[in-house]
């Protein structure tokens, strides 16, 4: 009831469960003595950057425009990895980033003349273990673009050089991290030994309700303790900061009565607005279903995509052309992956408050699309 008189379509940003997340992540960190920060290529609702400032240590960028965004809306200088450096950024990333991570020791050579003193640099390396099932979506797997391989690497890092990286979970548990750990120990041992900072990467799904976050802190304590000259651990969750933390508001606008189920068609589109979805792909919850009724429907996206459709859900009642369908947990992955294919419209972004009051941030409009065009 209380997303019936939000305007359709948008995401929604439920103040009082990101800071319920704010609260756990931060504890973890206490707790465990690592630095947390937030991945913004999984969360970039840069609106509550102040609030996530409060509780976690910074954020961590993939491009000059996230470094950018995490200098001029969190106020800290960012901690940038990108696969490969636009030469012509390069200096500007530079002047807003605390750290930057090399994806190649080729990169790390081109670069290597322009490195400051006020700049922490590191190497991202591939762990050789993820338990990642789509291929899509595993940045350690044996073909990876992503990082350098142990055998490119000698047993001393290269000058300059203080901090290692990896990335190689997936909304993955604290069990999996340990046991990518043991992978990157028996790789990169010497390394490690060497290095002043380790950032262990995203896919920390710390916020998901069945995550054991003491398990998570009893793991990184006894890392600490086997490497004490190891200054800095860093942790960049994207989707445990985002995680159940608002929805998607959509309109039914039709039923089409095709095939033996209907479709519910709506002022939202899985391509446009839910990408997510059908690159992993996964099937969205939506509010207000039911395991089995005799209410099924196709539900149907806006543009004219063939393939703009999901899987069937039951509905407690018949779908009626006005009824609002409320996809869940749609905040983290989705605002940071939407287009205007189609010249379909981005929906509103909006946040419910603690105080239950909604306050739209941003709207959007044909200008939006042009711009995006030539």
């Amino acid at each position: 009831m209380r997303y019936k008189k939000i305007p359709s379509p948008a995401y929604v940003l439920e103040e009082e469960k990101l800071i319920q997340n704010l609260t756990l992540l931060k504890r973890v960190q206490e707790e465990a003595g690592v630095h947390i920060i937030c991945a913004l290529k999984g969360f970039s609702f840069h609106h509550v950057f102040p609030l996530v400032k409060q509780y976690l240590h910074g954020a961590t960028a993939s491009s000059l425009h996230e470094a950018k965004l995490v200098f001029d809306k969190m106020h800290v200088k960012a901690h940038t990895y990108c696969p490969v450096y636009v030469p012509d950024e390069f200096d500007e990333i530079q002047a807003i980033s605390s750290h930057i991570t090399f994806n190649s020791l080729s990169q790390y050579e081109r670069y290597k003349s322009k490195m400051k003193s006020d700049i922490s640099y590191g190497l991202r390396v591939n762990p050789g273990y993820s338990e990642i099932e789509t291929e899509l979506y595993n940045p350690a797997s044996p073909n990876s673009r992503l990082g350098i391989f142990h055998t490119h690497l000698g047993d001393t890092l290269p000058e300059g050089i203080e901090g290692l990286h990896f990335h190689a979970l997936c909304e993955n548990t604290s069990y999996t991290l340990e046991r990518v750990l043991a992978s990157f120990e028996k790789l990169y041992h010497p390394l490690i030994q060497q290095a002043k900072w380790l950032n262990f990467g995203g896919g920390h799904l710390i916020t998901r309700k069945d995550y054991e976050p003491d398990h998570l802190i009893h793991v990184l304590k006894n890392f600490k303790q086997k490497y004490p000259t190891i200054q800095e651990i860093i942790l960049e969750p994207g989707s445990a900061v985002g995680w159940q933390t608002g929805v998607l508001v959509s309109t039914v606008l039709d039923i089409v009565q095709n095939g033996d189920i209907p479709t519910a068609m709506l002022d939202v589109s899985f391509t446009c607005h839910m990408p997510d979805c059908l690159e992993m792909p996964y099937k969205p919850m939506v509010l207000n279903t039911v395991e089995q009724s005799a209410f099924e429907y196709n539900l149907g996206g806006m543009s004219c995509l063939a393939g703009d459709y999901m899987g069937t859900w039951f509905f407690e009642n018949e779908l009626k052309v006005g009824d609002v369908v409320i996809f869940d947990d749609m905040i983290h992955y989705t605002m940071v992956k939407t287009s205007t294919f189609n010249g379909i419209n981005l929906p509103d972004i909006g946040i419910l408050k603690t105080d239950n009051s909604y306050e739209i941030i941003q709207s959007y409009g044909y200008d939006d699309y042009k711009k995006r065009l030539s």
